[in-house]
């Protein structure tokens, strides 16, 4: 089955759900990435050869045709040449702008929401709450429970809405932690809705009780800076350590010698919200006890005082709790991280994540 991913990008680093797409779907997988006239296909190049792009160009200066016109003639003209079956969108804001062009393809549409997408209310607004998505979608695949709710709420037909959430990668269900340090590890971007400056302030106050304790954040992002400062605002530059963007070897070495793992995700003031964060997926995998939020699809995965140690969006006090109680009880910890390891393995994991896809796209 010839099967088209298209993503507004190439790789990025925090998007290794869609690589797992492209990665283990079974089938010829053409991936289309960038957004505009620009678009590429990886191994390919461009999309059409450059006389058919001059062609193109003039077409649309003498019919006076917007730049999308062109995009939309090169992506239909390339879906032709490779015998395109199936088409997976991933993000609702993608197919949105595709819209025109995958209506006219004819093919099958499975669109795929992630987080912002379905959750930023002027993204949802900007994209006329999806409509026309909905009705040229076949399937819609959404990551939470919240965001099933949202999309249903948007007016998706109940019938083409599929829950389906992520998998991690079997390489972190290999790992196996110590907790033999008092360490703790986060992450993910430095974003208002992963709130990163959140889960300093809580560290700060555990220092108090075990000032041998560490925190690791890796990622990047607008607030990284701001957090940097807030560390040597407190003098906890030793207790904090900003490690960058980090490969998945490198995250699985940090979760083998770690007590557990943190994220403080909150609702933003724009709506954004997570889907299902797959750094939790992963560390629950690797068998670290999840703290972290009652936030969208977090509690899904997770579940408070068996997996994971759960509190409310903003309760920074409560999560200080959450960390001294595995810092003062590492047998609870250990407890914690291995029920939740049984649970990814049982539920959530990523044959099962592409297995759902797979019958979607085969389904259409």
């Amino acid at each position: 089955m010839n099967i088209a991913i298209l993503t507004p990008n190439q790789n990025p680093y925090s998007e290794t759900f869609i690589q797992a797409h492209k990665n283990h779907l079974n089938g010829k997988i053409f991936y289309y990435y960038g957004t505009g006239v620009g678009m590429q296909l990886e191994g390919y190049g461009a999309l059409v050869s450059n006389w058919k792009r001059l062609y193109l160009r003039l077409i649309c200066k003498l019919l006076k045709k917007p730049s999308s016109y062109m995009r939309d003639r090169m992506l239909l003209n390339s879906f032709k040449r490779h015998r395109i079956e199936a088409v997976l969108v991933e993000y609702g804001t993608h197919a949105h702008a595709l819209r025109a062009a995958l209506l006219e393809s004819g093919l099958p549409v499975v669109t795929h929401f992630h987080g912002y997408d379905a959750s930023m209310t002027n993204v949802i607004e900007r994209c006329n709450n999806y409509q026309e998505v909905f009705a040229l979608s076949k399937k819609v695949i959404a990551v939470s429970k919240a965001m099933e709710a949202t999309l249903l709420d948007l007016g998706c037909p109940e019938d083409q809405l599929v829950y389906n959430v992520y998998g991690p990668r079997p390489m972190f269900g290999a790992v196996t932690p110590s907790y033999d340090k008092k360490q703790f590890i986060s992450i993910g971007r430095f974003t208002d809705k992963k709130a990163p400056y959140y889960t300093i302030l809580a560290f700060k106050a555990v220092l108090d009780k075990h000032p041998d304790a560490l925190l690791i954040m890796a990622g990047d992002g607008i607030l990284l800076n701001s957090c940097k400062h807030l560390v040597k605002h407190f003098s906890i530059e030793r207790s904090v350590h900003f490690v960058g963007v980090i490969e998945s070897d490198v995250y699985c070495d940090y979760l083998k010698t770690s007590l557990a793992f943190v994220q403080h995700s909150v609702t933003a003031d724009n709506g954004d919200m997570e889907g299902t964060p797959l750094a939790v997926l992963e560390a629950s995998a690797a068998g670290l006890p999840v703290i972290s939020t009652y936030h969208a699809g977090i509690p899904d995965v997770i579940i408070h005082e068996k997996t994971g140690l759960l509190c409310q969006e903003h309760d920074v006090a409560t999560m200080t709790s959450h960390m001294l109680s595995v810092l003062d009880d590492v047998a609870y910890a250990k407890q914690l991280g291995m029920a939740g390891k049984v649970r990814v393995a049982e539920c959530f994991s990523l044959e099962r994540h592409i297995q759902v896809l797979q019958a979607l796209l085969e389904a259409t």
